[in-house]
């Protein structure tokens, strides 16, 4: 009998109002967006300022419906294209779960060019400040993937397995807890540090490119431990599908980098 720890008995929904159910998934969106939009004011007005306050707020309902609506489409897309479009219907169906980062990320980049444009910014320097607290959000959605018992790890003998509700007899990895702390935890800590700096914030794309570099590199170790869609297993040998669409955010991250690098 291999040893294992058994799912907490949280449930998605953290209140009722009525016939109107909260769900922690939601929660984790809204503590996520409401933190960096706080902390995106902070950094956004230190020097050299990007930000007005008044802009950081107003981008904050850009930011919102980029994830949202790109986090989505991302889905739809990437991971179930032939089920939702025989099923065009479900596409608006987000309660029913479906969420890819990546397309989320494809959405934020969209929103940033669009807003940098429109109030005349640095479109590499805001994705910087955008950047920096991007992981805050990260952290809070993948603790709400662990509550909803959704996104396990693949089967481990480890002590600290979980017998997930939908993953069968056998503990898996709490491969959402491991993202947590990678993707959102260490990244943060991350960008905090070299955030810090100001003559790294005078280097447009420098941080964004290492956001980039970074949560690819996590996402890329944490797939090692993590069940692969049931939908699409292995893409190509052992290869998954968040490993594939990470690796143009990698290739990107080093061309920020290298550009930022060379910024007098």
């Amino acid at each position: 009998m291999l040893l294992s720890i058994a799912f907490p008995d949280i449930s998605p929904v953290a209140w009722q109002i009525g016939p109107v159910p909260i769900r922690w998934y939601a929660l984790a969106y809204i503590a996520g967006i409401t933190l960096g939009w706080w902390a995106l004011r902070a950094i956004g007005a230190a020097r050299p300022a990007v930000l007005l306050r008044q802009d950081a707020d107003d981008f904050m309902l850009w930011a919102t419906l980029a994830i949202v609506l790109g986090g989505r489409l991302g889905y739809v897309l990437f991971y179930k294209p032939a089920y939702y479009f025989a099923n065009p219907t479900h596409i608006y169906a987000v309660w029913e779960g479906g969420m890819s980062f990546h397309g989320g990320l494809i959405g934020m980049m969209v929103s940033i060019i669009a807003f940098a444009r429109l109030r005349k910014l640095s479109i590499l320097s805001l994705a910087d400040r955008v950047a920096c607290v991007a992981p805050i959000g990260l952290f809070f959605g993948r603790l709400a993937n662990f509550v909803n018992g959704e996104l396990y790890g693949r089967v481990t003998s480890l002590s600290w397995g979980v017998i997930f509700p939908g993953g069968g007899a056998y503990p898996r990895h709490p491969s959402q807890i491991y993202e947590a702390l990678l993707e959102g935890l260490a990244l943060y800590c991350i960008m905090l540090a070299l955030s810090r700096s100001e003559p790294l914030r005078a280097r447009p794309g420098f941080l964004a490119g290492t956001f980039l570099i970074g949560y690819a590199a996590f996402r890329t170790l944490s797939e090692l431990f993590r069940e692969p869609d049931t939908h699409l297993g292995f893409i190509v040998g052992g290869v998954t599908m968040g490993q594939i669409l990470s690796l143009p955010m990698l290739l990107l991250g080093v061309v920020f980098v290298l550009r930022a690098s060379r910024h007098p």
